[in-house]
């Protein structure tokens, strides 16, 4: 009896996290299980983004019915670690670098802050943070203080510093093989 292969395909992600970039990985990983791939892997490299679409790409991710490869084949800085929290297998390139740090808001010129907003502000970013540091915390060897503590000072870590903060589970240069089903997140507005 022969081993049948499990279908593979490969997403690369190469863009801001945003609404409309994680919709499009939505759309693309829904696509390509009604083809009944199996694995799927994100090659990813991205400067972070929105805070809110990243834990959306993270949640979607973890409950499909395949299993998740995640890849850092450059940079994978802020939101972005959380998006690559969610590979049962983690990989990066060895001249990749992960950036975790705090994260903030940005004001519109000449918004008025009054008391309350800036309360519920402060909240959301707390809350935020939480969210964050245990998605963060869950996939790697560090305690959630730590993880909180790394936020709060930001760092960088080089591919050897994520293996042993538990982020990454090898350093590779192979990305995918010859002939593999490869397809593209271009919408990143």
């Amino acid at each position: 009896m022969s081993k049948s292969r499990v279908k593979k395909s490969y997403i690369t992600f190469f863009v801001p996290i945003t609404l409309t970039s994680v919709q499009e990985l939505v759309r693309i990983v829904q696509k390509k299980l009604m083809n009944g791939v199996e694995s799927i892997t994100i090659l990813l490299s991205s400067p972070g983004g929105q805070v809110s679409a990243g834990i959306t790409a993270y949640n979607f991710l973890m409950g499909i019915p395949a299993e998740v490869v995640t890849f850092n084949t450059g940079q994978v800085d802020s939101i972005g670690v959380v998006l690559y929290c969610a590979g049962l297998k983690r990989y990066c390139s060895p001249n990749s670098r992960f950036l975790i740090h705090g994260i903030g808001f940005d004001a519109i010129q000449g918004q008025r802050f009054d008391e309350r907003y800036l309360a519920e502000r402060i909240e959301g970013l707390k809350n935020e943070r939480i969210t964050i540091s245990e998605i963060i915390s869950s996939n790697s060897k560090m305690s959630l203080e730590q993880v909180e503590g790394d936020m709060f000072k930001g760092v960088i870590l080089t591919p050897q510093q994520a293996i042993k903060y538990g982020l990454v589970h090898e350093i590779k240069k192979a990305l995918f093989e010859k002939g593999a089903d490869v397809e593209q997140v271009t919408n990143f507005k």
